[in-house]
């Protein structure tokens, strides 16, 4: 049996029947929907939904795209991607207009609808698919996706659409696990190739303590303060003793002309500390310690004792610019909060916010 979730009818964005594709808001319940499509994709599969029992399409033709493409992970075939082509629809080209309501750091800029969109789903908690599911979990704790054969069927699908089709107008997508993957791409893809991608990023993982459940504004800022000169210490003391290859030091700030989206829930402990990264780091610039958290934002604790035991451990939730979207809207548990369809509705109330690494 459906649930009421996967069918589009009664619980997608059905009042976007007209899209302004300079809306910020727009643009992101367009990512997040097609996203979820991914999800139906693979419940379609271990449901065996064919044909028209399956629930997946609505999800990408309300928006006038098409499936071209599913990524299937070799490890146990699920669906984990999927690769849309946006396809203008016959009676009228959904041309942008100016709205009050676009949020983009460029409101000048002239938005398209996008050519392709790669999308790739989360964790699914089902018997078919959550034994790789979470072994990919632990290794975006462990800064170790690069490292999977999943990172590297998407990485594949990616390059070939920008390899055939160019980069313009080509976004990622994912949610949870799905963002790790979608982050670790753009990221490669801006430091290897020079090639900006637009990545919307929803409840992307933030391995770290979680600091930001701490009520008290003054104690968690004393924690932070306190992790950020461990951390920029550590750095230095490695640094001194195993100089970083010569790109390394660079990376951060070739990757700082990327502003990638970010969709965060401060009630969702898997994303919530992005919220008090990029915070913190206005603040330590505010007293002065702004050399201290420069070095402090670009390292993780285990990044820099895998430096110091010459291992492979790349942090790659770690930014230095985003465009955060803070969806202030009570989030009655964790489900809520952390769950793909709070991020298209109507009545969502957001900080935004553009974070920019000098």
């Amino acid at each position: 049996m459906a649930s009421e979730r996967e069918i589009f009818s009664l619980s997608g964005p059905l009042f976007l029947n007209a899209i302004d594709w300079r809306n910020t808001d727009h643009r992101r319940s367009v990512a997040a929907s097609l996203v979820q499509s991914v999800y139906i994709l693979e419940r379609d599969r271990q449901q065996n939904r064919l044909g028209p029992k399956a629930l997946a399409p609505p999800w990408w033709e309300f928006f006038h795209f098409r499936l071209i493409q599913v990524l299937v992970d070799n490890e146990d075939q699920s669906y984990f991607g999927a690769i849309f082509e946006y396809k203008y629809p016959n009676s009228h080209f959904n041309y942008p207009y100016y709205s009050a309501h676009n949020h983009n750091q460029n409101q000048n800029q002239y938005q398209n609808p996008p050519k392709y969109v790669i999308a790739f789903r989360g964790t699914i908690a089902k018997k078919d698919s959550r034994s790789q599911d979470y072994k990919l979990d632990f290794k975006v704790i462990r800064s170790n996706l690069h490292n999977s054969s999943r990172f590297h069927i998407a990485l594949q699908a990616v390059q070939s659409i920008v390899q055939n089709y160019g980069a313009s107008d080509i976004w990622l997508a994912g949610h949870s696990l799905g963002s790790a993957i979608a982050l670790t791409i753009a990221r490669d893809m801006v430091i290897k190739i020079g090639i900006h991608l637009g990545t919307y990023l929803f409840n992307p993982p933030f391995a770290s303590l979680p600091i930001e459940k701490i009520k008290n504004e003054k104690v968690k800022h004393g924690i932070r303060f306190a992790h950020s000169v461990v951390k920029a210490g550590l750095a230095a003391a490695v640094k001194s003793q195993r100089p970083e290859p010569p790109h390394k030091s660079d990376d951060f700030t070739i990757l700082s002309a990327w502003v990638p989206y970010l969709f965060v829930n401060p009630s969702d402990p898997i994303c919530s500390e992005y919220v008090g990264y990029f915070e913190h780091r206005e603040k330590m610039v505010a007293i002065g310690a702004g050399e201290i958290e420069r070095i402090a934002t670009q390292n993780s604790i285990r990044s820099i004792i895998s430096t110091a035991i010459e291992k492979e451990s790349e942090p790659s939730h770690l930014l230095p610019s985003a465009f955060v979207t803070v969806n202030l809207s009570p989030s009655p548990d964790f489900k809520r909060a952390h769950g793909i369809h709070q991020w298209w509705k109507p009545d969502l109330q957001c900080n935004y916010k553009l974070y920019q690494f000098r």
